[in-house]
């Protein structure tokens, strides 16, 4: 067994005599002398093989990434490096061991490695060599220590839940596993432990938590993944402050373990409506200021024919300022953010500029002086300041200048990248609307207790029904989020009634969980936080990729064992399973 680490030694440990184990990170012959950066997951050492050693021949033939052992007397330095832990001392090697070889090198293993993504994906267990990624995974390491560390002194107990399930419509679509020996029959992996930890609330577990991977069908991007990680946790006969009191607690202890910070306690609280309308978002960044701001009322009787025909339609008009910021936006720079914007479906964007206690764009020429000074005393202008508008229906008002917003505090350095701002958002809706389906669907599942007083309007009014729902936003992220269950079975059967399930049809997708809810359930609620995503706010990357060890591509394809992949025909037909030509 491997008895020491790299960065076990210090300048008191000279003259020790140790062997250690590592690959070869670098190699370099100065004068005849040949030094040796040995790295192990705790760090790099460097060794030194003088040519009287009876090892230097051996020594001459190793190159980068051969795995070695070495064996010596720890020496001072004499040109000390201080950028380095083990930077005072060096290991005078006297024997070495070759344990094995390493071929040509797809890429190089630093940290400012200039490999694709997808050579990287590839060659992924070298890619975990460099230190970044080693860094990330022992963030994730202590995130999850951490955790358990706090729950397991809260009376919480893990509970492992099933992977192979029943097919039940939570929102996305499912990953299917065919049964062999239930011939046309399917178990769907689980897109989170939701029924489950209700069922174990139910069967008296009163507190459990589980790092819980669940499984999601669905289209990718930078920081989503289709197998992925939940910090999941459930309570028995609390209410939906007390969920959120233990919530934060466990995040503050996680900050506080992994980072040193002390998160101040109890967080922000912003009602699901005030993020929508000041920031257009449900998670919104809290690094920087810049909200969103009505001026609709301003133009009313406007003459403007295009802020009229939107108004008469029912829309809003909205613009965010961007601080003396005038001069850093050219009409090339206005014309990218007017593509950007339309990405989330606005269909233009109006720019006016404030210089010299003036307004200027091509907008200003259709705007009355009354309009104008408006706006001025609205938006509070001072000199050079931005002003971008966009004219439209409500939600494409909200999502385009919430996004646009985001863009803009990046591209003017407004946020402080090692700044993190922590929040509630509380009060969501408990149906949305589904375009593609032409009908209300639940904003988080069906298992969420909507508030007390719209219980009865569930069915008839949709619309004006709000949830005890609640998301924890991490610099713009959702960082986690959760409910408080319904726990009546009459309550759970209007749900079902108002999301258009028959009682035939609830019964069919979730008999089993009805059927327990006829014996005792106690009131509950519950939380999961993604440890992915978690994880890279912690480690200061946007990239979810970079904090999984094996992660997917955006098609969802493991580029390393190449999978998905095709299978034999022997295997399909023992599935009774027949592949479309």
């Amino acid at each position: 067994m491997k008895q020491y680490k790299n960065n076990d030694f210090r300048l008191k440990d000279v003259n020790k005599e140790v062997t250690l184990q590592g690959w070869i990170n670098k190699k370099r012959n100065l004068g005849g002398l040949l030094f040796i950066d040995l790295r192990d997951r705790s760090g790099i050492i460097q060794a030194l093989i003088r040519p009287e050693q009876t090892c230097y021949k051996i020594a001459e033939t190793l190159k980068n990434e051969y795995v070695v052992s070495f064996t010596g007397i720890i020496k001072e330095r004499e040109n000390k490096n201080p950028n380095m832990d083990t930077g005072e001392i060096e290991l005078e090697v006297t024997e070495i061991e070759i344990l094995n070889t390493a071929k040509e090198l797809p890429f190089e293993i630093s940290d400012t490695t200039t490999a694709l993504e997808d050579t990287r994906l590839k060659y992924r267990y070298l890619d975990l060599r460099r230190n970044t990624l080693k860094e990330n995974l022992m963030t994730r390491h202590k995130i999850m220590a951490a955790t358990r560390e706090f729950l397991d002194g809260q009376d919480f107990i893990e509970v492992e839940t099933p992977i192979l399930c029943k097919s039940t419509p939570e929102g996305a679509r499912d990953y299917l596993v065919p049964s062999r020996v239930n011939k046309g029959r399917f178990y769907a992996l689980p897109q989170s432990p939701q029924l489950f930890k209700q069922l174990l609330m139910v069967g008296g577990m009163e507190r459990y938590y589980q790092i819980a991977k669940c499984f999601r069908d669905e289209d990718l991007r930078a920081d989503r993944q289709p197998e992925f990680t939940q910090i999941d946790l459930e309570m028995s006969f609390v209410d939906q402050n007390d969920v959120m009191d233990l919530a934060e607690r466990l995040i503050a202890h996680v900050f506080k373990k992994i980072k040193g910070i002390e998160i101040t306690l109890p967080l922000l609280k912003m009602e699901y409506e005030e993020a929508m309308e000041s920031y257009g978002s449900d998670k919104p960044d809290m690094r920087f200021d810049m909200k969103i701001q009505d001026l609709t009322s301003i133009f009313k009787n406007t003459s403007f024919e295009l802020f009229q025909t939107v108004i008469k339609n029912g829309g809003i008009i909205n613009a965010i300022v961007a601080k003396n910021a005038t001069d850093q936006y050219s009409r090339k720079k206005i014309e990218e953010l007017t593509e950007f914007v339309k990405t989330y479906k606005a269909t233009g964007l109006a720019c006016i500029k404030y210089i010299n206690q003036e307004l200027q764009g091509s907008i200003i020429k259709n705007l009355s002086e009354e309009e104008q000074e408006h706006i001025k005393q609205t938006l509070k202008l001072e000199n050079n300041d931005l002003v971008l508008i966009i004219a439209n229906q409500k939600n494409i008002v909200k999502n385009s200048l919430g996004a646009l917003r985001v863009k803009l505090g990046h591209e003017l350095h407004l946020i402080d990248p090692n700044d993190y701002k922590l929040l509630w958002v509380t009060n969501f809706p408990v149906f949305e609307y589904s375009e593609e389906e032409n009908r209300y669907v639940a904003c988080h599942h069906p298992f969420t207790a909507p508030h007390d007083e719209d219980i009865e309007r569930l069915k008839n009014e949709p619309e004006n029904c709000k949830a005890k729902a609640y998301d924890i936003v991490i610099n713009g992220y959702e960082a986690g989020g959760g409910s408080i269950r319904i726990h009546n079975s009459k309550t759970q059967e209007k749900m079902f009634e108002a999301l258009g399930f028959t009682q035939e049809e609830a019964r069919k997708k979730f008999g089993f969980f009805i059927d327990a809810f006829g014996y005792g359930t106690p009131p509950h609620g519950g939380l999961a936080f993604g440890l992915d995503r978690l994880t890279m706010l912690l480690s200061k990357t946007e990239n979810i990729r970079e904090v999984i060890a094996f992660p997917k591509t955006a098609s969802a394809s493991d580029l390393m064992s190449e999978a998905p992949n095709t299978v034999d025909e022997s295997q399909l037909k023992e599935l009774g399973i027949e592949l479309r030509k």
